[in-house]
């Protein structure tokens, strides 16, 4: 009988570590134990109970999984803690099938070293943290940049290959670990010129060290059309200041049918349509995702043939969290007043109907080549039964969706997956669960590794890390998911 080598090599990434007896390699996720590989992290399997549906351990560090061994019948093998297919022409370490609702289904699972990733990041304010394609930097390294914006939404670009690998080796090692704590929803921190910013997945942004509470309610003159009946009879004037269409009641149409009459208001910005300005002030922090403390600031002289004395106005932002009250002096001059409770009551209406500010990181990345001959020895085969709805895709069995087009583009919301599904390889890379469930016999039409199909129950083992399926989320074994159940 011979020894067994001081020192073990781990093919399962490019980097290739020799990894000494009771040492971890540079992954962080295979050891050597004894002189053999293994894989650090459990496998992960979710259950479905008929009796009860509750989300994953969203909130956990991941350890506090009951370890219970389940039934197969009930059991969805994920691709956290699987392993990966490395050097390629590997099959997938998991290929499992079992019966569902009579149909025999196989599951293919494996971890995904994707050097073609990122993060899009949604992020809920009207804040301003940069403009579009302003640069992402983190620890001073270049990891992304400003997308467009969308309604009451600021979007980031995070990551890719040119970021991973086309930069420094500091940058991308910078990247792959900022990636790697925002799709594992921890925080990260960034900069963008003079802003600061922390990203958590789930939580809300912190802008310049504030936490952020409220996303807008609407764009100003969406919120003139909302709360104009409420505010008719208590105020003669309102200004909605906003950032990017600054709303005004007795000029806006919402006004008019309500029979607002002309209050001679000069808003110095561009005007759009009647009621709608555009570039009141600079982006920023202050009212309306824009630079101003002070709401007078944004208006000009009264029009003395229209305004009068004792001319009420309201200005409000669209979070409704900053609001002031004037009347207008004898010189038609906005003097500060006691706002009256139906008006306070009204800007408290607008922040009630705001959606508490939050981050979603949405992981996005091409499974390319060593994935699909992982599935298959002829990919393409797989990339047409996902476009023709035979095969689901899945990650960690949370819903992924598929980009049109070529390859197997995927997006899936990191907070639908179990936590701690992402890991790393120094290349730098990210590493992260898919899994491919299909009919066994759809399967072996696209040249699948048909001899390395286990039964479900076969691969179940008291170690397995097992969470309730998402009620949120579909189940990879719906039989909906896919074109045939329409012929059936």
């Amino acid at each position: 009988m011979t020894d067994k080598p001081e020192k073990i090599r781990c093919d399962a990434c490019p980097v290739m570590c020799y990894i000494a007896d009771g040492k971890i390699g540079a992954c962080d996720r295979y050891a050597n134990h004894g002189g053999d590989l293994v894989r650090l992290d459990p496998l992960t399997v979710l259950e479905t109970s008929p009796d009860k549906l509750v989300p994953f351990m969203k909130d956990t560090d991941g350890s506090d999984w009951d370890g219970d061994l389940l039934q197969s019948e009930k059991a969805f093998i994920t691709a956290v803690g699987a392993g990966t297919t490395y050097p390629d022409y590997k099959p997938a370490p998991f290929i499992v099938s079992q019966d569902i609702e009579g149909v025999d289904m196989v599951t293919v699972v494996t971890e995904g070293i994707f050097s073609y990733c990122g993060v899009k990041v949604k992020i809920d304010t009207d804040r301003h943290i940069g403009h579009e394609r302003e640069v992402v930097l983190v620890d001073g390294e270049p990891i992304g940049h400003v997308m467009t914006s969308e309604y009451g939404s600021k979007m980031l670009s995070l990551g890719g290959v040119d970021h991973l690998t086309g930069g420094s080796k500091k940058e991308g090692r910078v990247t792959c670990d900022a990636l790697l704590r925002l799709c594992n929803r921890e925080p990260v921190e960034m900069q963008i010129s003079d802003i600061s910013l922390v990203v958590q997945a789930g939580q809300p942004p912190v802008i310049n060290g504030e936490p952020e509470k409220l996303m807008r309610v609407g764009c100003g003159s969406a919120t003139i059309g909302m709360f104009a009946k409420q505010w008719v009879d208590h105020v003669d004037e309102v200004v909605v200041v906003d950032d990017h269409i600054t709303g005004v009641l007795s000029e806006h149409q919402a006004g008019k049918l309500l029979d607002v009459p002309p209050t001679g208001i000069k808003i110095l910005g561009r005007r759009s349509t009647p009621g709608r300005y555009f570039r009141v002030a600079e982006p920023g922090t202050g009212w309306g995702g824009t630079d101003i403390d002070d709401p007078l600031t944004i208006l000009g002289p009264f029009n003395a043939k229209i305004a009068w004395q004792g001319l009420r106005l309201l200005m409000v932002s669209t979070t409704g969290e900053q609001y002031a009250y004037f009347v207008l002096d004898a010189d038609l001059k906005p003097q500060p007043a006691d706002i009256p409770p139906a008006l306070k009551l009204s800007a408290e209406r607008i922040a009630e109907n705001c959606e508490p500010s939050l981050c979603s990181v949405l992981f996005m990345a091409g499974a390319g080549g060593s994935l699909r001959a992982g599935v298959t020895e002829n990919p393409v085969r797989l990339t047409k039964s996902v476009k023709d709805s035979l095969t689901y895709v899945s990650c960690g069995g949370a819903e992924a969706y598929i980009w049109p087009g070529g390859g197997i583009t995927v997006m899936v919301d990191v907070m639908e997956m179990p936590t701690g599904s992402f890991g790393y390889v120094p290349t730098p890379a990210l590493v992260a669960p898919i899994e491919f469930t299909l009919r066994k016999s759809d399967y072996a039409a696209l040249g699948g590794h048909m001899e390395e199909i286990r039964n479900t129950a076969d691969v179940l083992h008291a170690d397995n890390r097992t969470l309730s399926h998402n009620q949120s989320q579909p189940h990879p074994h719906d039989h909906r998911h896919y074109r045939w159940k329409d012929k059936s």
